[in-house]
């Protein structure tokens, strides 16, 4: 069974510095059937003006990974931690027993296109950390490059989560197979362009759900896209 999210229908935040999608229940924004989906509870997706961010804020108890699609995002945060995020890169917090950091676009003239995505961690209280890596087009080309997962093989962020984050650049026609092992579903979120999941068309900013399914099959669309999909644990 496939649920598909329209982009359309996300619930949606306008702050004039930001605009913000909110694909499941997040702030002000509240709908009684997309509170999340299994440990995945956040998919937001932000545009932040040139020179605007969000200001120091904390967290506890949650696995915190941003996805930058296009500019640049700074972060500082309380474990010391300062970087510039591009797009080719995934960062990773876990917030644990808590953390306050701050977020902003640090260009004078370029919006700033993020994904940012919550997931639920296996357990509470554990000490708050910080990760960064680069995967290249390359490694995401036609293939489900692995970015983030449980265990942290092959190269990907550890996610204190029983959860294996794929993603994926597609060109038109090319296609990849995620089989689901039994008791296994999937989310899937389109980045940009569009993407074929099982013969159902999804235009960027669309999610869909996968459930009791052998597979996610993606094939690229008129203009190709880029996707992520979250190979999560059933309910």
């Amino acid at each position: 069974m496939i649920t598909i999210r329209k982009s359309a229908e996300r619930g949606l935040a306008k702050m004039g510095w930001l605009t913000s999608y909110h694909t499941f229940s997040f702030g002000s924004y509240a709908d009684p059937n997309f509170m999340g989906f299994g440990a995945l509870r956040v998919i937001n997706e932000d545009r932040v003006q040139p020179g605007q961010g969000f200001g120091t804020h904390g967290h506890r108890d949650m696995e915190i990974i941003t996805y930058v699609l296009s500019g640049q995002l700074e972060h500082q945060d309380s474990l010391g931690t300062g970087s510039i995020i591009v797009p080719g890169e995934v960062q990773k917090m876990s917030a644990g027993t808590g953390i306050r950091h701050s977020e902003f676009n640090p260009s004078a003239t370029e919006w700033l296109h993020l994904l940012q995505i919550w997931i639920i961690p296996n357990r509470r209280g554990l000490p708050p950390s910080y990760a960064q890596k680069n995967f290249t087009p390359a490694e995401k080309q036609g293939q489900l490059r692995l970015v983030g997962s449980g265990d942290g093989r092959q190269g990907s962020l550890t996610i204190y989560q029983d959860v294996n984050l794929y993603s994926s650049v597609l060109a038109v026609g090319e296609a990849v197979v995620l089989p689901l092992a039994p008791g296994r579903r999937a989310w899937v979120q389109v980045a940009g362009g569009e993407v074929w999941l099982n013969n159902q068309l999804l235009d960027a900013g669309d999610g869909a759900a996968v459930e009791s399914e052998s597979l996610v099959h993606l094939e690229g669309g008129a203009s190709g896209g880029e996707v992520l999909v979250f190979d999560l644990a059933g309910v």
